[in-house]
């Protein structure tokens, strides 16, 4: 029989919010991460606006040594660090000193995109071609894609499964649902789960080639149209992680911790690029069945959704994704669950938006309130057609939840979504 599942730590590193008190205060007040970065304006870019967390020296040395941050230069795998290790702070739980043995019931799968870019980038323009070997000693460590959690690893000496995923967009969503069936068929007692998106130009540069990001607000970041909005022209590329840790329900009510949602199930396919899909643009059929299939693996109906945590960009595919919503629950109206999206406060965090979304979800399960969606105010009629406005709030709510979905979906077609429950 599988055990039940539940979240019992939470990290975040996003551009509103270093650490959850922050995070939290930021979600509810709307308060936005993005600004106009020179260095994008100099580098021509269409868009120069992004979303990077900031975190100082100071900081970065409360979790890595000295050593560690010797020709250190992985902005993906910091964040990462930060938000895992302070998952596992926030579930009351202790890394392995060195001289014990690992901790074989701890595990962890925390995916990133494109990881080291600008590592790999300052190790290949110190060299030429004929002096390869020069790329340096730590260049691997910084940007293979289980870089994060390797590190993560180390840290805590984890001493179960360590590895990564990478899936695009839906990483992090994927990254928990994976961590769920290792709990689920006892093949741990923890697993710290998440995702993480380096920062910068090399990492944002394809996206602005690409025409899926917005020229509109260059010179004014604070009204960039957000989400669901008539105006929105496309995402504002951000960055940064979130991370969870994840045990069974057994496990946490007997050591007492603080249990902040249940994981009831999920699911994860891909569009096969087939039937309107391709390697950017999502199959809308395969996106209902993933949201169907996450109900019945879920044991629940599509009527006890109170609140979905939209994977919403602000790009043409916003009409798309709530039709695809309406469809699969067979809701619409009054009846259309409350939605919002954190993409109008921290931009598209790429592989990161999952688990920085997954914390928002879970928090405002956890404390009974909907965030408000910054700069939504001209609503898009197709959406007006399909949504009460009310379920779409500009402002802070305060409700109670207790049944909530969150789903995201990536290039190549890929889907996950994921269902929470109050306990």
């Amino acid at each position: 029989m599988k055990k039940r599942v539940v979240v019992t730590g939470l990290g975040v590193v996003s551009p509103n919010g270093v650490g959850l008190p922050k995070f939290s205060d930021s979600i509810k007040k709307g308060i936005s991460g993005i600004r106009f970065f020179p260095e994008l304006r100099d580098l021509k870019f269409s868009c120069q606006l992004g979303a990077m967390p900031t975190i100082s020296e100071e900081k970065k040395r409360e979790y890595l040594s000295e050593l560690q941050l010797r020709n250190f230069n992985s902005s993906g795998i910091l964040y990462g660090v930060i938000a895992g290790m302070d998952a596992l702070k926030d579930a009351k739980l202790e890394p392995a000193k060195n001289e014990e043995e690992p901790l074989w019931d701890l595990g962890i799968i925390f995916g990133s995109g494109t990881s080291g870019v600008e590592k790999f980038r300052e190790a290949i323009y110190k060299i030429d071609d004929k002096n390869v070997r020069r790329l340096g000693s730590n260049s691997v460590a910084q940007t293979m894609t289980s870089g994060v959690s390797a590190y993560l690893g180390g840290i805590i000496g984890a001493g179960n499964m360590v590895t990564a995923n990478s899936s695009a967009c839906a990483t992090g969503t994927e990254a928990l649902l994976m961590g769920y069936d290792h709990i689920a068929n006892g093949k741990a007692t923890y697993m710290l789960c998440g995702s993480t998106s380096d920062s910068g130009p090399y990492i944002w540069g394809g996206f602005d080639a690409m025409k899926v990001t917005t020229y509109k607000y260059n010179d004014s970041p604070e009204n960039v149209a957000g989400p669901m909005s008539v105006d929105a022209s496309g995402f504002v590329p951000g960055s940064g992680a979130g991370a969870y840790i994840l045990e069974s329900l057994e496990n946490a009510q007997k050591r007492g911790a603080t249990i902040y949602a249940e994981v009831l199930g999920g699911a994860i396919n891909n569009g096969g690029q087939r039937g309107g899909g391709s390697m950017t643009a999502p199959n809308s059929l395969a996106i209902q069945k993933c949201i169907k299939d996450a109900l019945k693996n879920s044991n629940i109906s599509a009527s006890e959704i109170d609140y979905i945590n939209g994977h919403l960009t602000a790009t043409i595919k916003d009409p798309d994704e709530i039709e695809n919503w309406s469809i699969a629950l067979n809701r619409k109206g009054e009846e259309f669950p409350y939605i919002n999206s954190l993409k109008g406060m921290v931009g598209h965090c790429l592989a990161a938006s999952g688990s920085i979304e997954i914390v928002s979800a879970i928090l405002q399960l956890h404390e009974g309130f909907v965030f408000p969606n910054v700069n939504c105010e001209k609503l898009h009629p197709k959406i007006a057609t399909m949504i009460s406005s009310e379920k779409i709030s500009m402002k802070l709510l305060k409700t109670s939840l207790q049944t909530i979905a969150k789903a995201s979906f990536g290039f190549g077609d890929v889907n996950a979504c994921v269902i929470f429950k109050k306990i």
